[in-house]
């Protein structure tokens, strides 16, 4: 995979991943105010569909750098491989495991892998903060 081409895919994750986050603090959740409970249904919703987002964003940053040759994960004793599904699977997976801060250790980060996981576990464990902090200001 060209270089600039990886460039322009891990961006435009990074940008999508960023604009989700983002979305919980301009929601306009003020204007329902007076007809949902301080955790509404539709707030609980956005959310997983915010983690779906970045599940898959980051497997796909993943995949990218997979696909252009850079090894960044292994299984066992080698580099991930597969069919273009099996490796969708593998990296979703992985990511997944990451972000939910589960990390069975079965497929393991390696070089930059290494740290696009770290980035993506500190994402996990702020994203319930910025949950709360957005319901809270909402609610006020």
């Amino acid at each position: 995979m060209d270089l600039l081409l990886l460039v322009i895919i891990i961006g435009t994750v990074v940008f999508i991943v960023q604009k989700s986050i983002l979305s919980f603090f301009r929601y306009p959740r003020h204007l329902h105010k007076k007809s949902r409970t301080f955790i509404s249904f539709e707030d609980l919703v956005a959310l997983f569909i915010v983690y779906i987002i970045i599940i898959f964003g980051f497997g796909t940053i993943y995949f990218s750098l997979t696909i252009s040759g850079i090894t960044v994960l292994m299984e066992g004793s080698s580099p991930i491989s597969g069919s273009f599904f099996q490796l969708s699977e593998a990296v979703s997976y992985f990511s997944a495991v990451t972000l939910l801060s589960v990390g069975y250790g079965d497929i393991t980060p390696i070089g930059l892998g290494r740290w696009i996981s770290i980035i993506e576990a500190l994402v996990g464990y702020l994203l319930p903060a910025v949950f709360v902090l957005s319901t809270v200001i909402d609610s006020d």
